[in-house]
């Protein structure tokens, strides 16, 4: 089995986060370990609060998982203040772990903002030269690049900028476009665009880091990135159809759909 390490925020309702990267791992067949780089206040209503954790400890729970355990790959999430960029960073150049697969988070769907709006240049700095794959979505784009993404040509020609900042290969998610949801992945030389049906829900909690945790999970499992990606979305795809309707808010993906399907237990526990 393979082992993946997700940096990032905790989520308390357990929708996105670690708890969302590690459900993904886990239902990706391999195993998850965490390094949390963040406490967060948050419910399916919205995020209300956040208490970074000290680069030092972040520094230490690195240390703890390298010196003892394989890291087949590494999702990096939420890292909203300078110095946890710059404790995260110097340890993978210590390391050096292979498939970094880094998503930008920046502002929750609620508004909140996940990233100190100073930390975007130490971002681009150190950790997008890191990544093997990054996953922006269209806002967090925008930020990283200062350009308007309003349709596919728009993001590929982000995708090539951000490609000229280091990372390998990018995937930009077209969630926020106004008819399909349509990715672009870009390694380089290479656009492919990925396409789905849009999905009518509000309960949308956690997909980002549910896919950029299952991209991780099957690059350590030896795919290829676009058989990574490809199978990421599909299983955010069917996460996101048979999403839960928890809370009054906005709702998590459903992370076990398929395997409580195989067990033939879904009809016994989804109500």
């Amino acid at each position: 089995m393979k082992h993946v390490l997700t940096i990032a925020g905790s989520d308390s309702c357990g929708g996105a986060g670690i708890q969302a990267d590690l459900k993904t791992f886990s239902a990706q067949g391999t195993y998850g370990m965490s390094v949390i780089t963040a406490v967060t206040v948050q419910n399916t209503q919205g995020v209300f609060g956040c208490q970074d954790i000290s680069p030092e400890i972040i520094k230490g729970q690195m240390d703890a998982i390298f010196t003892d355990i394989a890291v087949s790959a590494v999702k990096i999430g939420m890292v909203s203040q300078i110095p946890t960029i710059h404790a995260i960073a110097d340890k993978l150049e210590q390391y050096q772990p292979k498939n970094i697969v880094l998503d930008p988070v920046m502002i929750s769907k609620s508004g909140f903002d996940l990233m100190q709006p100073e930390a975007k240049e130490a971002l681009i700095s150190r950790l997008i030269p890191l990544a093997y794959v990054i996953t922006p979505n269209l806002p967090e784009a925008e930020v990283i690049t200062g350009m308007q993404i309003k349709d596919l040509s728009a993001m590929e020609a982000a995708a090539r900028a951000i490609h000229k900042m280091g990372a390998k290969h990018v995937l930009i998610k077209g969630g926020h476009l106004e008819n399909d949801a349509t990715d672009l992945l870009f390694d380089g030389t290479h656009v492919i665009t990925l396409q789905s049906e849009r999905i009518q829900t509000k309960n949308t909690h956690g997909t980002g880091c549910t896919l950029s945790s299952c991209i991780a999970a099957n690059l350590a499992k030896g795919k290829s990135v676009e058989e990574a990606v490809r199978i990421a979305k599909a299983y955010i795809t069917t996460a996101i159809a048979h999403a839960l309707d928890i809370g009054k808010g906005v709702g998590p993906t459903n992370h076990f759909y398929e395997l409580y399907t195989k067990a033939g237990i879904w009809d016994e526990i989804k109500d």
